[in-house]
Formats: C-alpha cells, sequence, structure tokens
C-alpha cells in the first residue's frame, strides 16, 4: 500500500566496523611481509606488496570516508582485500607454508562475504506498510511487524519512527521525504490500523 526508501537499518553499525575490518585486514598483510621476509630466501617484491596493502588497508577508510561514491569504492576495496588473499594462501601452499596458506585461504573467503554483506547493506531499500503490518529490510529477509505489536507509527519529516509494546523505538532515515499531503494521509492511515 505504502512503500518509504530508506537506508538499511543495518547501516551504522556497519559503518563504525567498516575501520576494523579494514585495520584487520592490514595488519594480516603486514604480518605477512614480517613472514616472507623471515623466510630463508625472501621474495622482496611480495615484502613490498604487503607492506603497502597493510598500510593502504589501514588508512583507506579514513581516506574514503568523505567520498561520494563511498559505497562502491568500499566494495571494491573489500573484492581486491579478498583477491590478495586468495592469491597469498596460494603462495603460502605453494612454499610448505600450510597453517598461514589456509588461513589467508579463510580470510579471503570471510572478506569476499564481508564485501558482499556490506554492498547489500549500503543499498538503500524500501519499507513496506500495509493492512497488516510494517515490513523492513533485514540482512538476509524482511521482517514484518504486524499492528497489533504497536504502540504508534509516525512520519515526521524525514524519520520513520516505531514505537513498539515491547517497549522499543524503531527510527529508520527516510531518503525520498513524502510531500506534506501524503505524509498526512500516511499517519492517518497509521492511526486507523492502530485503534
Amino acid at each position: 500500500m505504502y512503500s518509504l526508501r530508506i537506508l538499511h537499518p543495518n547501516t551504522a553499525s556497519r559503518l563504525r566496523l567498516l575501520p576494523v575490518m579494514h585495520g584487520l585486514a592490514g595488519i594480516l598483510y603486514l604480518f605477512n611481509a614480517i613472514g616472507i621476509y623471515k623466510g630463508p630466501q625472501p621474495n622482496w617484491l611480495l615484502v613490498g606488496f604487503f607492506m603497502a596493502m597493510g598500510f593502504i588497508s589501514l588508512a583507506f577508510p579514513f581516506v574514503v570516508k568523505r567520498s561520494r561514491k563511498f559505497s562502491e569504492v568500499n566494495s571494491i576495496a573489500r573484492l581486491i582485500q579478498a583477491f590478495i588473499c586468495l592469491s597469498g594462501s596460494l603462495y603460502f601452499l605453494g612454499h610448505q607454508l600450510p597453517i598461514t596458506g589456509l588461513l589467508m585461504l579463510i580470510v579471503g573467503l570471510g572478506l569476499a562475504y564481508i564485501g558482499w554483506l556490506e554492498y547489500k547493506i549500503f543499498q538503500p531499500t524500501n519499507i513496506r506498510i500495509d493492512n497488516t503490518g510494517v515490513i523492513l529490510p533485514t540482512t538476509f529477509s524482511e521482517r514484518r511487524i504486524g499492528w497489533n505489536e504497536l504502540n504508534n507509527v509516525i512520519l515526521r519529516n524525514d524519520l520513520f519512527t516505531l514505537d513498539l509494546k515491547s517497549n522499543k523505538i524503531i527510527q529508520l532515515e527516510v531518503l525520498d521525504e513524502p510531500g506534506p499531503e501524503q505524509r498526512e494521509d500516511m499517519n492517518r492511515f497509521f492511526q486507523e490500523r492502530l485503534k
């Protein structure tokens, strides 16, 4: 019946974790550089490459935060990090370091998965409101909140607020704010459904 374009509810928590995840990848690359350097015949090209990628990964979230195309650049960075880990695992497996190679393989797969999740979360999504309740997007599926679970629902300016009977309040930022007439019509519909 009604649909509002919003930021994904998990966007704020994911943005707080972003520097941590890039930092962990950067620290792993720096440890790889140390491991290659301490080998019997160090490959200086790989030492330099892992050192550079480690420092770039550590600085990435702070440098790119102000970019207009932040989510796209972040997704590309995650794919590059995953590719480096997966190809690095082949290097370590080929040089008789199976534990390091398996660790790099697992981290590479994990970074690819995290990149996919971040891509999905950073995309604008829609919240749907109909006669049965409010349908919110989650990371993997949708969550339906029935009208009987709500105390109040209101759309004011660019915030959509859900007051649940479980004493929980959910506030979502609306990207495409409806006009005053449509907003009044939606709020009237909400109040009729809550009675």
